[in-house]
């Protein structure tokens, strides 16, 4: 497959050191050429791959200097695209790379679209479709954990996963197939269908183990969605600034302060959390707090986890127990607050609105208690561990889908090959399973989902 030349900046946005403009494709070199001059006599076009080399950038009619760069060339198909790539280092201004960046256009190459580079790269058969989705994985990754989940999948772990689960339902479509075409010899059908049983119950068992671990991937991947709720003025605010170790969150003792939904993503334990201050839950004459407290009833819906928090300084109040039977049937911990303060506040009564979830005590104004409702979040979704270096670790929604319909399909087929269906029958659903097992690294995926799927990077990747 023929492609032609791309460039795209491929550093954030802003002022830093240096920036990068990058250039793929087969005219990469020649393009760089047109516009690069160096103190060496050579032509990049001369020079070895893998190189970096000094010199300035200059309009290639004019001459006139743009930029003082450092330019690595980097000869296919030992690249990411596997084709002829030419990394541009400029000074890191708005203005100086994008002046970079128009230069390489004039001379040729052609912008490149979101995540265009690992599109090719994907396309060319450096990476599959899984490791592709990996590298975004990576980019976004917001723990250390998370990270190491995706460089897994990115080393290809998943894939060859999929693919030996994949290699055992060709094998058996290949005994099927013998079935079908030797239909004579009673002895062979005696012999498939006792096999499809086998092998299928490998293969689903397989796939059942990566289901198991989505829950924790989805997690590692998006983070957990954790509301914080509570009356007016229990240190809702004080919490999450607590958790995030910074005065994000406006705290006094007036009631009502919070008003609209504040977002920060922290890391407890490896495990990010995607954490949410609400508006206190009351009833209130404030039009404006009214909608906070509105807004607020609507995430809890969406949420994960939550966090209600309680005054250790007053007694469990109706409002309280309304916030408890509101939380019944979703995940939450029991964060009593203030426990600097006299207490006023039963515990018995607590623990038996809670109903057997976790309550921790803390003063978030002594800085107590935190450690242990780190460690209870973490334990309540992981166990209070995470072994990020095992694979099984399946975080994309996409992938995950993949499997439940995988599942199904070849537990048709399990059960059709124990009854009297025909063999060919059973042969359906046994490639169907193979076909969707290759969407995931993208053997079998139509092209328009390819094209979404990259249109979600980011330029320059």
């Amino acid at each position: 497959m023929e492609f032609d030349t791309i460039a795209a900046i491929s550093t954030p946005p802003g002022e830093g050191a240096i920036a990068i403009v990058r250039l793929s494709g087969p005219e990469a070199v020649a393009i760089a050429d047109k516009v690069f001059q160096s103190p060496s006599t050579k032509l990049l076009g001369e020079q070895k791959s893998h190189t970096i080399h000094y010199g300035h950038l200059v309009e290639s009619d004019s001459k006139e200097v743009v930029e003082e760069v450092m330019l690595s060339l980097m000869r296919g198909p030992k690249t990411f695209t596997r084709e002829d790539v030419v990394e541009i280092n400029c000074h890191g201004g708005v203005v100086s790379v994008n002046r970079v960046l128009q230069l390489v256009l004039r001379n040729g190459a052609r912008l490149a679209e979101p995540g265009e580079f690992t599109k090719r790269a994907f396309l060319n058969g450096r990476i599959d479709l899984s490791q592709a989705e990996a590298v975004m994985d990576l980019i976004r990754a917001k723990t250390d954990k998370a990270m190491n989940v995706a460089l897994n999948q990115m080393d290809g772990k998943l894939s060859r996963l999929i693919g030996k689960l994949r290699q055992t339902l060709l094998e058996t479509l290949a005994q099927v197939e013998v079935n079908i075409d030797y239909p004579e010899y009673d002895d062979v059908e005696e012999m498939t269908r006792p096999m499809i049983i086998q092998k299928g119950e490998e293969v689903r068992s397989a796939i059942e183990q990566l289901i198991q671990t989505s829950l924790q991937g989805k997690i590692l991947r998006d983070g957990l969605s954790t509301v914080i709720i509570g009356r007016p003025n229990v240190g809702k605010s004080s919490l999450l600034n607590s958790l995030i170790q910074e005065n994000k969150a406006i705290v006094t003792d007036i009631a009502g302060t919070t008003r609209d939904i504040i977002e920060e993503y922290v890391n407890v334990r490896g495990v990010p959390l995607k954490l949410v201050d609400t508006a206190g839950i009351r009833e209130t004459e404030d039009l404006v707090e009214r909608i906070g407290v509105e807004r607020s009833r609507q995430v809890l819906q969406q949420a994960d986890l939550i966090l209600l928090v309680l005054n250790h300084s007053e007694a469990l109040s109706e409002e309280d127990a309304r916030l408890f039977e509101t939380v019944k049937h979703m995940n939450y911990l029991v964060v009593v607050n203030k426990t600097d303060l006299p207490g006023k506040l039963s515990m018995e009564d607590v623990q038996k609105h809670a109903e057997g979830k976790s309550v921790i005590t803390t003063s978030l104004l002594l800085e107590e208690g935190i450690d242990q409702l780190e460690e209870a979040i973490a334990g309540m979704f992981f166990g209070g561990e995470i072994e990020s270096t095992d694979m099984s670790y399946v975080s994309n929604a996409r992938h995950i889908a993949l499997l439940h319909q995988a599942k199904a399909t070849i537990e048709d087929a399990i059960e059709a090959a124990g009854h009297d269906i025909p063999i060919d029958m059973i042969q359906i659903d046994v490639t169907r399973t193979w076909e969707i097992l290759g969407e995931i690294i993208g053997d079998t995926v139509e092209e328009s989902l390819i094209d979404q799927l990259f249109s979600q990077f980011c330029l320059g990747k």
